[in-house]
């Protein structure tokens, strides 16, 4: 059964009755001499326009909603679709394992890479054990010593980036949250292989930053990516969560904005509805972005991956 969100009622309304036409019985149709093949694919029709309508039109507050839906791909969706052999490793060394952020090595297109990425989770008991994809201290160290991993066997690093932001709890504050995301920050700015990072839903905050300050960040076309979530800038701007929407469009926080500021290097556009009405294709297409990414900078060496990764972030802002 579908998940749509709350602009999407029109949209809802058509494909629930295009679902009851066709568990009607043919053969009763017949007998009322309605041709029901011929009204489903009119409305089937009526459907598809009114959606690629509805999606051209997205304002930043909706592509909110897009980048938040609970069917879109999450980070094992695409580890699943891209790299072979993975295998993942587990553990900070210091304290524990976080199960928010995955990694390991693997192949991509055959080719010998490190991946981390933030896990959400599909349901209930999953997204509880991951935390909804906010990772505490630990993860943050488990993705520096993957990094370091990474470095030391000369594997290009590839992250796929979807989370709300880390954990605030006090369990995190007390084992040093804004330190952990500091080093591993640091630690993609000094790394000699290339990095190549994918926003596929939510880029929040130092929690995203920290695994996407790469030589390349490409983005989903509905993906969202801010220094703050729209509640929380409302709560503090304004002290009033209900002003989320305005929030949102002053954020800057869409894909097409971002590229504009010099921000993600190139968006990756999606299926009309969203990335979760054409998941394996949208996987397959985001595999073809990382490779072009990819591709210049596995000739590179660990000095000029550093000055190009350098460069690309002094840049940021220089021509507004």
């Amino acid at each position: 059964m579908k998940t749509y969100l709350d602009f999407e009622t029109r949209i809802a309304e058509l494909e629930g009755k295009i679902a009851e036409l066709k568990s009607l019985s043919a053969e009763d149709q017949a007998e009322e001499g309605v041709s029901i093949s011929e009204e489903i694919a009119q409305l089937e029709k009526k459907a598809e326009k009114a959606l690629a309508d509805l999606y051209a039109k997205l304002d930043p507050w909706q592509k909110t909603q897009v980048a938040r839906h609970p069917e879109r791909p999450h980070c094992m969706d695409y580890i699943d679709g891209l790299i072979t052999d993975f295998t993942p490793l587990a553990g900070d060394r210091k304290f524990a394992e976080d199960l928010a952020i995955v990694g390991g090595t693997g192949r991509f297109k055959g080719r010998p890479v490190m991946v981390i990425g933030q896990e959400k989770g599909h349901d209930t008991q999953s997204r509880i054990a991951r935390n909804f994809g906010m990772a505490r201290p630990e993860g943050y160290r488990k993705a520096v010593r993957l990094m370091d991993l990474a470095e030391r066997f000369s594997l290009p690093v590839l992250t796929f980036v979807d989370t709300a932001g880390a954990y605030p709890g006090i369990g995190a504050e007390e084992r040093g949250q804004s330190e952990a995301i500091a080093r591993s920050t640091e630690r993609c700015l000094t790394l000699g292989v290339p990095m190549v990072s994918l926003i596929i839903g939510e880029g929040g905050s130092g929690g995203a930053i920290a695994i996407a300050t790469a030589n390349r960040v490409l983005m989903l076309e509905h993906s969202i990516y801010s220094v703050i979530s729209p509640e929380g800038a409302a709560s503090i701007l304004w002290r009033d969560s209900t002003k989320a929407q305005e929030a949102a469009r002053a954020l800057k926080l869409t894909a097409q904005d971002l590229q504009k500021l010099g921000i993600i290097d190139e968006i990756i556009p999606e299926a009309t509805g969203g990335a979760h009405r054409a998941r394996e294709k949208t996987i397959r297409d985001a595999g073809a972005a990382i490779e072009r990414a990819l591709k210049p900078m596995v000739h590179m060496s660990a000095d000029e991956v550093r000055r190009s990764r350098r460069e690309k972030f002094l840049a940021v802002g220089r021509d507004l």
